[in-house]
């Protein structure tokens, strides 16, 4: 302690006692005095007491220090004075200051000790800080010193001791590096060992290494060695790999996945042991058939050896395949089959024809082979056509506007046979009453067996169109716009189709036509080809490979058009799945769906369509045997997008995807007479059954697959909201219609320019945009009678501004669509009229017109006749309404 006072007199610093007098607020504390104290113990000591004297203080005298009590006491006195009174009151007075004075003391004796702890705290503290002075003054004098005696040879030796330390770093860098390049011995060892996955992983940990020293130029050269020598552990993996087909060894097997799982190829490593064991197998079997070919040949030539796999097999002898037709069938392909089965059927009739009988047992057994290569052949194509589909992205495949079946390779049967156009009870009877034989049509020459086989590869099919035209000019021509100056090209008046009716094209089409059904014809800038997408292309050419099995071999006709019906049918299923299914689309109450139409698609989804994720393993074998019949349901292609309402929901696909299943339509009833034609007689309640059920109802698509279109189209919510914010209940006749019918307007041009935009993509017949137009119009309609039926208040002038809204949205609409008469305008109007109804006859009006929902018609009481009628009327129509809408819960 003395050290420290001696150290703070020779800084000029004061002791804690001298600077004590220093500190304004410990010298401004004042602490009562023992008098006070003695005094304040002689007071009452009852504490109960004292706090009812504290207790009985009048609140002002806690208020804040300006307050003047003796102002305030004055004020208090009353007009005449009393001095008794007043001395009892000033003993009360006294009484209460002695009380707070006795527990002001009370308490500072109790915080004395605190009091006095806290002073000498603060003493120390002031203490510390003075030393702390001194302290940080000597620290000051010592660093000037050592600041004075630093040397420049002291840095010196500082840069080169970190010299030293880089030089160190430097040389670890280079022995790693020096390692890195001695690796190449090492990775050499390891792949003649097989130790492929060891290779790999110093390979990489080397490639790892070396990233952390690029900035070494040697570096550079180091990794590129490195990716070569790993693109040679990948080549040496696939030859290890390709071993494994014909010397399996487990081990091996092991190291060689291990290897491609550390270089993340797991998959390319299962494809290319795919790859290996398809080479392998063919190379096996293309030996095997080799030496099979030089067998028979009895020698060894080496023309063989050059043959392809495919054209090797037409060699081998013929009675090789006569052999496999009576065993195994399916090994043929289709092509294939048709040709061996011509061949036969052409030897059958031979036969017949010169024995002068037929071979039923033959028949029968050449029936059935053929019956169950020909269901796994379907099946095949079932399972092809959902893959299709599921693939397809609905863009339209161009082909020429006269397009027929007919131009394809599968239908050039047709042109052999009688034309299919007739029916078989009008054909000529010359060319059906006298059969001519084999024997008597190649009498003079020929040979029935003589087959061009390459009569098929030298048929052009000249169907497709380049860029969706035809021509230059009929490109040029599509895309004019026609004013009502400007002149009709001759030949789009040539082309010309009646689309509603289907007639041939029109030769005399007047301006006036064209012009009148400008507004709905959307199709008038493309050429009328027809819809069709590379899917329908595809089931078309499988039905005319159909038909070709069902012409060869006639017993099984029926089957083949059972299995034709079931190529329609999921394809049906499939547009309908993909595009029209809504489950509110009954809940409309539109009727988009006929009845038909929902019993088609149930009887498809019970008798083709497999729901089932896996199969029980414990359902019974017929159940099983059931499914091998059933094909999944398709699934859309994530490609085709019909969320965005620039492209109005996917239009132009929905529009192909329809279409084109009309088109099919078309095609299979262009068929129905050759079909009938072929059909066992027992069998041909089947076949009108298809077509008057099934085929005959594919237009019918079009109204649930455009409506899901329409009902997104306009924005009906927004109209409702903006008819909400009408005042009805006006006191005067508006001359001016509300705002909301121009919201209305402008939602239906908009949606007339984004299905122009559409129709640029693909032409829109006009049967769709007739349907479109009557699908957005009509719910539209059906959204202005719910505007009306929430309105709360309405007066007969609000009734007349209904009507004028109406009739202004009917004027503006007419300029948009030639759609005559306007969908559902009776419906509005109807609604309209029966505000002015009068009791008795609202009633027999609610019972009249079951087309409105309960709210609309529980609104047309409250609203328009709770004015003036009473409670007891109000409520018999209420309960009409209710027992109207009874059955319908």
């Amino acid at each position: 302690m003395q050290r420290i006072k001696s150290l703070m007199t020779r800084q000029g610093l004061k002791s804690p006692p001298e600077s004590l007098s220093d500190v304004g607020a410990i010298e401004s504390l004042r602490v009562p005095g023992k008098e006070e104290f003695r005094e304040l113990r002689e007071q009452p000591s009852d504490p109960q007491a004292e706090q009812e004297l504290i207790n009985s203080i009048e609140q002002v005298y806690f208020s804040t220090d300006s307050f003047d009590i003796v102002k305030y006491e004055l004020e208090k006195l009353p007009p005449v004075l009393n001095l008794q009174e007043l001395e009892e009151y000033r003993d009360k007075l006294k009484q209460q200051q002695a009380a707070v004075s006795k527990k002001v003391a009370d308490l500072i004796l109790e915080k004395q000790p605190a009091y006095v702890k806290e002073l000498e705290r603060v003493t120390s503290l002031q203490t510390g800080l003075q030393l702390a002075a001194v302290i940080c003054t000597n620290g000051r004098r010592h660093l000037n010193i050592a600041k004075e005696g630093f040397t420049q040879a002291s840095l010196g030796l500082l840069a080169n001791q970190r010299k030293r330390q880089l030089l160190i770093g430097l040389l670890k860098s280079l022995r790693t590096i020096k390692t890195l390049q001695r690796t190449d011995v090492r990775l050499s060892e390891m792949l003649e060992e097989e130790d492929y996955p060891g290779a790999i992983q110093l390979c990489l940990e080397c490639q790892k290494a070396a990233s952390t020293f690029k900035h070494y130029s040697c570096i550079s050269e180091l990794n590129s060695k490195l990716q070569d020598t790993l693109e040679q552990i990948e080549e040496q993996l696939d030859v290890a790999l390709s071993k494994i087909c014909k010397n399996f060894d487990i081990n091996h097997y092991t190291k060689v996945q291990q290897a491609y799982r550390l270089l993340g190829k797991t998959q390319t490593a299962m494809d290319q042991l795919h790859m290996h064991f398809t080479q392998a197998i063919h190379n096996t079997v293309f030996q095997v058939v080799l030496g099979y070919v030089e067998l028979c040949a009895g020698n060894t030539d080496t023309k063989f050896q050059k043959l392809q796999y495919k054209d090797l097999c037409t060699d081998v002898q013929l009675k090789v395949k006569t052999y496999l037709l009576g065993t195994d069938l399916s090994i043929f392909k289709y092509d294939d089959f048709i040709f061996v089965l011509d061949i036969i059927s052409r030897l059958m009739q031979v036969g017949e024809e010169f024995c002068g009988s037929k071979s039923e047992v033959l028949q029968e057994s050449i029936r059935k082979q053929s019956v169950n290569y020909f269901k796994n052949y379907h099946r095949t194509r079932l399972d092809e056509l959902r893959m299709f589909l599921e693939n397809e992205t609905w863009e339209l495949c161009p082909v020429k506007s006269n397009f027929s079946i007919l131009q394809l390779h599968e239908f050039k049967f047709m042109e052999q046979s009688r034309s299919p156009s007739v029916s078989p009870n009008k054909q000529p009877s010359s060319t059906s009453s006298k059969m001519v034989t084999l024997f008597e049509q190649y009498c003079s020459g020929g040979n029935p067996f003589e087959i061009q086989a390459d009569h098929k590869d030298e048929e052009t099919e000249d169907v497709l169109a380049s860029n969706g035209y035809e021509s230059d000019e009929q490109e040029k021509s599509a895309y004019q716009e026609y004013d009502s100056d400007s002149d009709v090209p001759e030949e789009l008046k040539q082309d010309y189709v009646d689309e509603q009716t289907g007639d041939a094209p029109v030769k005399s089409v007047s301006r006036e036509t064209l012009k009148s059904r400008k507004k709905s014809d959307y199709s008038l800038n493309k050429v009328n080809a027809p819809i069709l997408t590379n899917t329908t292309l595809n089931v078309i050419r499988l039905v005319g490979k159909y038909m070709q099995m069902m012409n060869i071999l006639k017993p099984i006709a029926f089957d083949v058009i059972h299995f034709m019906s079931q190529l329609f049918d999921y394809y049906l299923y499939a547009i309908y799945t993909f595009f029209g299914r809504n489950d509110s689309l009954e809940s409309t109450g539109l009727g988009l769906s006929s009845s038909r139409l929902r019993t088609t698609l149930n009887r498809i989804q019970e008798s083709l369509i497999d729901l089932e994720v896996s199969a029980d393993p414990t359902a019974t074998l017929t159940a099983a045997e059931e499914r091998k019949e059933k094909v999944p349901s398709p699934h859309l292609s994530h490609l085709v997008v019909l969320t965005f309402g620039d492209t109005l929901y996917g239009l132009a696909e929905r529009v192909v995807a329809t279409e084109s299943l009309v088109f099919l339509a078309e095609q299979f009833e262009f068929l129905q007479p050759h079909l009938d034609a072929v059909m066992p007689a027992v069998k041909k309640p089947f076949l009108q059954q298809f077509y008057s059920q099934t085929v005959s109802t594919a237009s019918e698509l079009r109204k649930p697959i455009y409506w899901i279109v329409a009902g997104k189209a306009i924005d009906y919510e927004q109209m409702l909201l903006l008819m909400a914010n009408v005042k009805w209940d006006v006191k005067e006749i508006m001359s001016q219609h509300n705002i909301y019918v121009d919201a209305l307007l402008k939602e239906f041009e908009q949606f007339n320019t984004r299905l122009n935009e559409v129709s640029k993509r693909v032409r829109i017949p006009l049967p769709v945009s007739n349907i479109l137009w009557e699908h957005c119009i009509r719910l539209a309609n059906r959204t202005i009678v719910e505007g009306y039926a929430n309105v709360k208040k309405c007066s007969n002038e609000g009734r007349a501004l209904m009507q004028l809204d109406f009739q202004q949205f009917l004027m503006k609409l007419e300029k948009l669509t030639d759609i005559r008469p306007i969908p559902d305008k009776e419906f509005v109007e109807t609604y309209i009229k029966a505000y002015y109804l009068t009791e008795n006859d609202m009633e027999r009006w609610i019972k009249e017109h079951r087309e409105y929902s309960t709210k609309q018609l529980t609104n047309l009481v409250n609203v328009c006749l709770g004015s003036h009628i009473n409670k007891k009327a109000r409520q018999k129509l209420l309960s009409a309404i209710d027992d109207i809408d009874r059955p319908k819960r």
